[in-house]
């Protein structure tokens, strides 16, 4: 069906199927003046169309187009992170179902393994990839030697690459056995390799690396290989952090609001 003859449905159903409660405890939600559409709080029986429309409860934006889908992926090594592989090599693509089509929020290096994310939400996946938005990533590196303090101040203070300083956020030692050690670092940047260089730069050589978390998303102990869709709170969170809980009105939701149009 085309997303634009959609009926509206009432905002109670949308909500309890985003998952937000049973139908019962969203119209509490809606009662109590939490809930609003495109910007303006709902009443009770008002209608949205939420392919089209941004519903927010408590000023944060709720996922509810049921078209677009998020998969949490735990990328395995030697899985290059692209669409298509020229080379023939294995890709993340192979890792998700086909369809609907989804495509990678950034990347990870074929020798990196963790937390990737796929969707077909367009707007959230160009906002969780722009630098303007600092999104937090974490990652856990096993690294062979101990982490100086040195090291350490360096890492935080910025150390200079290639292509420009680089700077982590947190740096701390998770863990060390015989002469490797854990060493879990927070970046607010994701350029080609950065932790890598970032390390190499104070001496240190890597030999495993992982991304654990990115933004509010954390990997859990899921499986490398494994992938599973986010829950609605995972969405809201990642809404949240990059700034889709309150959205900004175009054109055409102004309009809809003039004439009444979602109440």
């Amino acid at each position: 069906m085309n997303q634009e003859q959609r009926k509206p449905e009432r905002v109670q159903k949308i909500l309890a199927a985003a998952g937000l409660g049973s139908r019962r405890a969203c119209e509490e939600l809606i009662a109590a003046g939490r809930v609003a559409v495109d910007g303006r709080p709902i009443t009770l029986g008002g209608k949205a169309d939420p392919t089209q429309q941004v519903i927010t409860v408590d000023g944060e934006r709720v996922a509810t187009n049921p078209d677009l889908v998020h998969f949490m992926l735990n990328k395995p090594l030697g899985v290059v992170t692209t669409v298509s592989d020229p080379q023939g090599r294995p890709t993340v693509m192979d890792l998700v179902p086909e369809n609907p089509r989804v495509y990678p929020v950034g990347r990870l290096d074929q020798d990196t393994e963790g937390l990737l994310l796929l969707t077909n939400d367009g707007e959230l996946a160009n906002r969780l990839a722009h630098p303007r938005y600092e999104i937090e990533k974490t990652y856990v590196a096993q690294v062979r030697g101990q982490l100086r303090r040195r090291a350490t101040r360096m890492l935080l203070d910025g150390v200079e690459l290639e292509d420009g300083p680089a700077r982590a956020r947190s740096v701390r030692e998770l863990g060390s056995a015989a002469d490797r050690t854990l060493v879990e670092l927070v970046l607010a940047e994701g350029r080609k390799r950065e932790v890598r260089r970032m390390l190499a730069a104070v001496g240190i050589p890597v030999e495993r690396l992982a991304r654990v978390k990115l933004g509010p998303l954390a990997l859990g102990d899921m499986s490398p290989g494994k992938h599973r869709p986010l829950t609605g709170g995972e969405i809201r969170g990642l809404y949240k952090a990059v700034g889709l809980g309150k959205p900004e009105r175009s054109a055409e939701a102004e309009a809809r609001a003039r004439s009444g149009g979602g109440r």
